[in-house]
């Protein structure tokens, strides 16, 4: 979140709370939201029906105490929305506005959701509004920067209720009423302290603690921080900090002043951690983090970390791990003395320990999939203890829970512009890990992200090959999200990339990917010369498997086109490459696509000869379902040829081999995966 909570014990996660609420005060602005949910709005004075949702805005400084008060309104009020809570946090802790199409798919995610990998933000905005337009939600945007980012998210739909968090008004949103927020009353801010400090303290000196909330001016970071700093300090008096306080002259608000003196306090490794945390992405650190920025033990970091949360440093996030949020008004602070102190060389090179911290972690967590392979298992032990995960349950939790953290490290190592080889390891890592734990298509709007993050430092610096290795990425995730136009101009570019440095991989895989682009949108003849020019990049190679599925991509788009000879002849080529290769299940697959063209070709019996050798090559592969797609592909070529009979025994062969509950009539039921398709 971005303010100081305003409770006991522990800081209220960034989440829904479970159990009671303690907060405190805010009595009078509460009352206030409430009613403005039951307000008219101008709409329906004008007898209209409102036609977006509600939208009440907690204006007030950082500090404030606006997220929670916020989140103790959300608490109230959430049973009247039974779709439940969405959270999204606007701008990111060093004051960057998150963009909005970013905004729109974590909310799409929490709604289980999807979206294609990709997609424009008008595009994602929109799909949100659908989402929403039959759920009655509320909507927490936390920290919003402009009244574009929240307008931007609102859904269509009077039933949903938006609960806005920002310093400022948000002019452009009509019908919205801020409740602006000062500092607590002094009552509050009395009981704020001794929730921290304990009450003996207060009842001794209560005028002192009223000064001291005053001097605070009731901004509950404020006076968290002064809490924290008192009880560390059993035996100071609170007059003792308040006269500290008032003695600083030094310019700055009343939190600034806090912080700086609690800063000053601590000893020098805890001062620096603090300081150094300015730089943990997204504002999340976990105790591998701060082990790697300082240097130090990770035991050592989490004690820290423990610590400065009691001081009212950090929140502790709800998590099945040990992690921690920088507030939001805390942050421009601890950057500010992290720029003083430390000199720009450390701060780099804490940065690249991070980031190095966090490759090896993504390493572990692929690693931990491969257990199979000796070498593998022996990489795996050689890794440091404190880097390795128990299961390869434990290292997808951990990559699902850090993907925030993750994905804000992956952005930051690129725009810091001097760690480009560091960033490029951390992405080629987390790319593997989400495939290994994932799936390429379940992680692919992330992988969209990180691959456009590759491409921009190929980019930045003049590297050909990566260059070409991210735009077939990009071109492979727009191919399967129907964007084939924006695939071809990819893969195009993609092409030219690797002739530049003469890269046969890059080049003959570019080829392809532009032949199947061709292929997608129709233009057969374009399809079978591109799929053709790889071909002889194969050939020269020397690459007969490839050769062999390329003769049959080249068949296929022959046989779109109608031209039934050149596709037999290169399903003949396929057929005997993959013979050649010992490739028993392809050379079946080719032969039961061999056999469809004769079809096509005015050839039955022909292709009834060669379906039959198809289901004896897919019996030796020992590929049921492709034995029982081919026994119904004769089937049907038995029943054109008059043979009802001996069609009925296929199809009886085709159900023993799948049971007649996975059965279905067409013939097509269980598709042979053709060279088409092949990839």
């Amino acid at each position: 979140m971005t303010d100081q909570v305003v409770e006991t014990g522990d800081v209220r996660p960034a989440g829904p709370a479970a159990g009671a609420s303690e907060f405190l005060g805010r009595t009078r602005e509460l009352k206030e939201l409430r009613a403005d949910i039951e307000r008219a709005g101008l709409d329906t004075l004008a007898g209209r029906k409102p036609p977006r949702a509600r939208v009440l805005l907690i204006a007030g400084r950082p500090g404030s105490g606006r997220t929670a008060l916020a989140e103790e309104l959300v608490r109230q009020v959430a049973d009247r929305y039974p779709d439940g809570v969405l959270r999204a946090r606007l701008t990111d802790p060093d004051g960057t506005p998150v963009p909005v199409g970013r905004a729109a798919r974590n909310l799409l995610t929490a709604l289980d959701e999807q979206a294609p990998a990709g997609a424009c933000e008008d595009d994602l905005t929109d799909a949100l509004r659908t989402a929403l337009a039959d759920r009655r939600t509320l909507l927490l945007l936390d920290d919003a920067a402009d009244a574009e980012q929240v307008d931007a998210l609102l859904p269509d739909t009077p039933d949903c209720l938006v609960v806005a968090v920002s310093e400022g008004p948000l002019t452009g949103i009509s019908d919205v009423r801020p409740c602006t927020l000062g500092g607590l009353d002094a009552k509050s801010g009395v009981e704020l302290l001794a929730r921290h400090t304990g009450s003996v303290r207060i009842t001794v000196d209560p005028r002192a603690a009223e000064g001291l909330a005053e001097e605070c001016q009731g901004q509950p970071a404020a006076l968290m921080l002064a809490g924290g700093w008192l009880a560390a300090r059993p035996k100071a008096a609170i007059s003792d900090l308040a006269k500290q306080l008032r003695a600083d002259d030094s310019e700055g608000t009343a939190l600034t002043r806090v912080f700086r003196l609690a800063h000053a306090a601590l000893p020098t490794t805890a001062a620096r951690m603090l300081r150094l945390l300015a730089l943990a992405p997204a504002g999340l650190v976990d105790p591998q983090t701060a082990s790697a920025l300082v240097g130090c033990s990770v035991d050592s970091a989490r004690t820290l970390l423990d610590d400065f949360v009691a001081l009212g440093f950090l929140h502790a996030v709800d998590s099945p791990l040990p992690q921690y949020e920088v507030p939001g008004c805390l942050h421009p602070q601890l950057r500010i003395l992290a720029e003083h102190h430390e000199r720009p060389a450390d701060l780099q090179l804490a940065r690249a320990r991070m980031l190095e911290r966090t490759v090896r972690l993504l390493q572990a967590c692929r690693a931990i999939t491969e257990t199979d392979s000796p070498q593998a298992r022996q990489k795996l032990l050689d890794m440091p203890r404190a880097l390795r995960f128990p299961t390869p349950r434990a290292a997808a939790d951990w990559l699902s829970l850090t993907r925030p953290a993750l994905l804000a490290a992956a952005r930051l190592a690129v725009a810091d512009g001097e760690l480009d080889t560091l960033a490029r390891r951390l992405m080629s890592q987390l790319v593997r890990a989400m495939a290994a734990h994932v799936g390429t298509r379940a992680a692919a709007p992330d992988l969209y992200e990180i691959h456009g993050m590759v491409f921009d430092v190929a980019e930045r610096r003049e590297l050909p090959r990566e260059r070409a290795a991210a735009l077939l990425n990009l071109g492979d995730l727009d191919a399967r999200t129907g964007r084939t136009a924006d695939a071809l101009a990819r893969y195009r570019a993609a092409l030219d990339a690797g002739r530049e440095v003469n890269d046969p991989y890059a080049t003959g895989r570019a080829m392809e990917s532009v032949g199947g682009a061709h292929l997608e949108l129709g233009d057969f003849d374009r399809a079978a010369d591109w799929f053709g020019r790889a071909l002889v990049e194969r050939l020269a190679r020397g690459e007969r498997a490839e050769a062999a599925r390329l003769y049959g991509r080249i068949a296929a788009a022959h046989t779109l086109a109608g031209r039934y000879g050149e596709a037999l002849r290169n399903w003949r080529a396929a057929i005997a490459g993959h013979r050649k290769n010992g490739d028993v299940a392809a050379q079946a697959r080719a032969l039961g696509e061999l056999a469809r063209v004769q079809e096509y070709a005015g050839r039955p019996e022909e292709s009834l000869r060669t379906c039959r050798e198809a289901v004896e090559w897919a019996r030796r592969a020992e590929d049921p379902r492709l034995q029982a797609a081919l026994h119904l592909r004769v089937a049907d070529t038995l029943e054109r040829l008059g043979d009802p009979a001996s069609a009925g025994l296929h199809r009886g062969a085709a159900e023993g081999l799948l049971g007649e509950s996975n059965l279905q009539t067409d013939p097509d039921a269980c598709e042979i995966r053709t060279a088409s398709a092949e990839d």
